[in-house]
């Protein structure tokens, strides 16, 4: 370890308990809005995508207490609803345009908490919200059995419970203490012919990768070169409770959703024959779609990321009523592209069922489509883009600088710097469930580096 590194390693442990309390303060934000009414400032699905605003102002006063930033003029909101700070060093005599841009980036919402959920299954010592409130009432043998590990008695009342804390608030975290530690050690060369942007990004799990599809479409393109990324760290979680708690991962499968509508013609569920039934036919398209994946029929399998996914995951029935042939049944699929696989053919894989033929035959319209993301977020910003996520591969075989290549091929980073707390290399992989990416083929257009 050099210097400088022993020096990160110090500051980082002394703040462990300030990053503890902010992200304690990020999971536990959302109780004082989900349960007031709308109408005193509450909000029910505050803390979810395009409901962030709460944990995000709080997150953008907090960099400035603590010194996350030079100046409070150094953090602030982009159009989409980002949370963005700034630092580097302006006295290290290197011209912003030569400085080489780090990007760290992480997303600030998560799904729905299911509070009660937690209360009746853990045992009602666990909150969604507040944490651990009673020791004596969580279950730990539920949540071994859930989880696979747990930590020993002596290690869980350093565990920080609530939904969010295993996902990538902590990350979210990190970024803050990082640049807090950054600028304090800015004297000691630590931020030398660097600038860092940190993104806290909005909409993430709605709608994957939208915060940085903002960055790519709307800020980098013509933008100078300070503000063009030559590196982009995603902040995810890479625990495993079998491998260890730090991983390196590398590449992440794809996601698009996949919806088709079946329109029937609604009649009395007294005579059914008058009617053309749209849940019937689309259920049996579902089994079939479900067979078809069962078989692998028309996925691609990749050694690093595994294979390509399909499942259903969405569903809602336009009906007069529950004693009526339904007008129409709409539902979804969630599909994991893995590498070599294309959106359009993976769409038209779905149109392309028997079933679906079989359904237009019978007089029934059917339409297969990749539905566009067209919630605002929390700052009023429509994406407007289709729900269709790109995957990146296994990026091992594209140049890179040698010492990197070194550090992944025989655990540099590990041996040198970047152990966990329980002495165990990081382990090498890729993340199953997507992540806050955008990736671009060929780079961005018309930017400066």
């Amino acid at each position: 370890m050099s210097d400088l590194d022993q020096r990160v390693a110090a500051l980082a442990a002394r703040d462990l308990p300030l990053a503890r309390s902010i992200l304690a303060e990020c999971i536990r934000i959302p109780a004082d809005h989900v349960d007031r009414p709308v109408d005193q400032g509450g909000d029910p699905r505050c803390g979810l995508s395009n409901h962030e605003g709460p944990r995000l102002e709080y997150l953008a006063r907090t960099i400035v207490e603590i010194g996350a930033v030079r100046d409070a003029g150094d953090v602030g909101f982009d159009a989409y609803g980002n949370l963005v700070w700034t630092v580097s060093d302006p006295d290290d005599g290197i011209d912003p345009a030569d400085k080489k841009v780090v990007y760290l980036d992480g997303h600030s919402d998560t799904v729905k908490a299911l509070r009660d959920a937690w209360r009746d299954k853990i045992g009602g010592g666990v909150d969604a919200y507040d944490g651990l409130v009673d020791a004596s009432r969580m279950d730990q043998g539920f949540l071994r059995r859930e989880l696979g590990w747990l930590p020993g008695e002596e290690e869980l009342g350093h565990v920080l419970f609530g939904r969010g804390s295993a996902d990538q608030l902590g990350g979210v975290v990190a970024e803050v203490v990082a640049t807090r530690i950054l600028l304090e050690l800015a004297p000691e060369g630590a931020l030398r012919g660097v600038i860092v942007r940190a993104y806290a990004t909005a909409a993430e799990e709605d709608n994957d990768g939208a915060g940085p599809m903002h960055v790519m479409q709307q800020v980098l393109p013509g933008a100078p070169a300070e503000l063009v990324p030559d590196v982009v760290i995603l902040t995810e979680g890479t625990g495993d409770s079998r491998k260890g708690a730090l991983g390196i991962y590398r590449g992440q499968r794809g996601r698009m959703q996949i919806e088709v509508a079946v329109v029937g013609r609604s009649c009395h569920g007294s005579m059914p024959w008058e009617g053309l039934n749209p849940l019937e036919w689309g259920a049996r398209i579902l089994v079939e779609a479900t067979a078809r994946y069962d078989a692998r029929q028309g996925f691609l399998d990749d050694a690093f990321l595994g294979h390509g996914t399909r499942t259903a995951s969405w569903a809602v029935l336009d009906s007069p009523s529950d004693c009526a042939v339904p007008d129409t049944f709409t539902f979804r699929f969630d599909r994991r592209l893995t590498v070599g696989e294309d959106p359009e053919e993976a769409r038209a894989a779905v149109e392309a069922l028997p079933a679906v033929a079989a359904a237009r035959a019978a007089g029934l319209g059917v339409s297969v489509t990749v539905p566009v993301y067209d919630q605002p977020t929390w700052r009023g910003y429509v994406p407007g883009n289709p729900q269709i996520y790109h995957g990146l591969g296994d990026p091992r075989g594209a140049p890179r600088h040698p010492g990197r290549g070194r550090d992944l091929r025989e655990g540099g980073l590990a041996r040198d710097r970047g152990r966990s707390a329980d002495g165990r290399a990081p382990a090498q992989g890729g993340p199953r469930r997507s992540v806050d990416l955008q990736h671009r083929r060929g780079g961005v257009p018309g930017a400066a580096r």
